[in-house]
């Protein structure tokens, strides 16, 4: 798959959020998972900027208010979780790439309850 149309795939993101690493999980249409990546916090808006908007979910906390302001000022439609809600979504063992994959996931419910940014 070349690389305009492996970012154009991507509908839905979940991205694991940790001090100096970012865990990525973006999703297609069907929900089949089209990108797994780890960035650092300084590639994260770069690499970000460079894909058509989609839907952004992350885990509410002090540094996501940070990174959701500058997703949206990249026009990405960015929503955070409360932590509680996304525990329900884990598959397996808890690793940084099955957390952004909950993520994902959690974020695509229409009645999920998310935290304003």
């Amino acid at each position: 798959m070349s690389r305009s149309s492996f970012s154009a795939a991507i509908a839905t993101l979940g991205i694991d959020l940790g001090k100096n690493s970012f865990h990525l999980v973006g999703q297609d249409e069907r929900g089949a998972i089209v990108l797994r990546i780890k960035l650092s916090r300084t590639q994260l808006p770069q690499r970000l900027a460079h894909i058509p908007p989609c839907l952004i979910g992350m885990e509410a906390c002090a540094g996501a208010h940070h990174i959701g302001r500058q997703l949206q000022a990249l026009g990405h439609d960015v929503r955070l979780i409360p932590a509680q809600y996304i525990k329900p979504f884990l598959k397996g063992h808890k690793n940084d790439y099955r957390d952004a994959e909950a993520i994902a996931e959690a974020v695509q419910r229409p009645t999920m309850s998310f935290v304003a940014i």
